[in-house]
């Protein structure tokens, strides 16, 4: 089962417009000058530099299986591989993303001064595994330095065998860190991240007994994981770990909880799982354990700007991690302007993705894409804020904390990592 988000970050957001730049030591920018993505710590907001405009063109027709598409004018080969045939739901995300990516190369190239360092070939890595496999191999007979892409995990590890076999990086965008590792990054937000920054600010309020409501899936075992790993991190004993292989499961596992909550032995719930989250929130109701002050309900990033999380009554009051959604909204113009309608909450990954490689010193060292830059301590800011990429390929985001409550959302904290 393909496991993407799709909802704001979703899936998730980067910063105004500006470059991509390496947080010191050993700062990284376009050319001569940096425009308006701030380094950590710098105290300046995000979202204040000045957004590149990009002239309608005609929209991308999808391509079949096997075709590619050229776009920059860097001396650099780079392969991007994106679903763009096959599964309708992936071709979505696929062409968004793709799209994004050449407004990505639009922004550079009207820039004098940011050097035109890549080019990018995109190819259609179809739906499955296989797809992957024979989209990456091209990419390697064809010479590309690095890899983009693809965006869901069985498409990622395919990818990875061949651009590891190859010895090239390759950056995809899936949110199961079981892909990542030797020379495979993946920048998105994690579980692992989300879990430790919700975690981190439970233990700040002084909530005391940790449980967990996961789906039975992969990517639900890897969100348990990470609950647990991060819990037990932070000094706590994970009071209970539930998995469900349907939300009409919820009745049943808010009765077993009931007792732990009317003894104080869980004070904290996380029901990361953004379609399933109503549900168990009800029941929770149903069963006469109030969320509130003494149960405390926390989502997903995955939650952010769904509807059905803000209308659910039960869910009033839930904390989620979240990245800043200013930079998805300072690229959304942009992207209507030239592809009409609204980018996939998953756009400015690719368009940080394109923006890092053609920063100078990745893309122009020998060999390039070296991992002891691409993994400099100090990191990157980005479309979504700050990241940086650790040596076992995973990611970790700045986030925010945000409260559900009536008529929207409201900051809780400030994003970190």
């Amino acid at each position: 089962m393909h496991h993407f988000r799709h909802t704001r970050r979703g899936v998730l957001a980067l910063i105004a417009s500006g470059l991509l730049t390496a947080c010191a030591p050993g700062t990284l920018q376009w050319g001569s000058r940096t425009l308006g993505w701030p380094e950590r710590g710098s105290g300046a907001g995000q979202g204040s530099g000045p957004t590149q405009s990009v002239q309608p063109q005609p929209e991308q027709r999808t391509m079949g299986s096997g075709r590619t598409e050229v776009f920059g004018r860097g001396p650099v080969p780079v392969a991007m591989l994106m679903p763009l045939s096959g599964d309708a739901a992936l071709v979505q995300v696929g062409t968004s993303l793709a799209n994004a990516a050449k407004l990505a190369i639009g922004f550079i190239e009207a820039n004098p001064n940011i050097g035109e360092n890549i080019t990018i070939t995109l190819h259609d890595s179809g739906s499955g595994a296989a797809g992957a496999t024979s989209a990456a191999t091209a990419a390697v007979q064809a010479g590309a330095k690095l890899i983009l892409g693809p965006v869901s995990a069985d498409q990622v590890s395919a990818a990875g065998t061949v651009a590891r076999t190859a010895g090239i990086k390759l950056i995809g965008f899936a949110n199961n860190p079981s892909v990542a590792g030797q020379g495979v990054f993946l920048l998105s937000v994690l579980p692992d991240m989300e879990m430790k920054r919700a975690i981190g600010h439970l233990k700040a309020d002084g909530r005391r007994g940790l449980a967990g409501i996961f789906p039975a899936t992969p990517y639900g075992e890897a969100l348990a994981t990470a609950f647990r790993q991060q819990a037990i991190a932070a000094g706590f004993s994970p009071s209970a770990v539930y998995m469900f292989s349907s939300p009409g499961e919820a009745a049943q596992i808010a009765a077993q909880a009931k007792p732990l909550i009317d003894r104080n032995a869980i004070d904290a719930i996380f029901l990361p799982e953004r379609t399933s989250a109503p549900a168990f929130a009800a029941a929770l109701l149903q069963a006469g354990a109030m969320p509130g002050d003494l149960l405390q309900l926390v989502g997903s990033a995955d939650w952010a700007g769904d509807a059905a999380i803000l209308a659910a009554p039960g869910l009033q009051g839930a904390i989620y991690p979240a990245v800043d959604e200013a930079g998805y909204n300072a690229i959304a113009g942009d992207y209507a302007a030239r592809f009409g309608g609204r980018p996939h909450q998953l756009a400015t990954l690719a368009y940080t993705a394109v923006i890092l490689a053609n920063v100078n010193r990745l893309s122009l060292a020998t060999p390039p894409y070296d991992t002891t830059l691409l993994t400099a301590p100090g990191g990157f800011n980005g479309r979504d804020g700050q990241f940086r990429f650790l040596s076992n390929g995973r990611a970790e985001y700045a986030l925010a904390l945000r409260k559900v409550q009536a008529g929207g959302v409201v900051a809780v904290d400030g994003a970190k990592i």
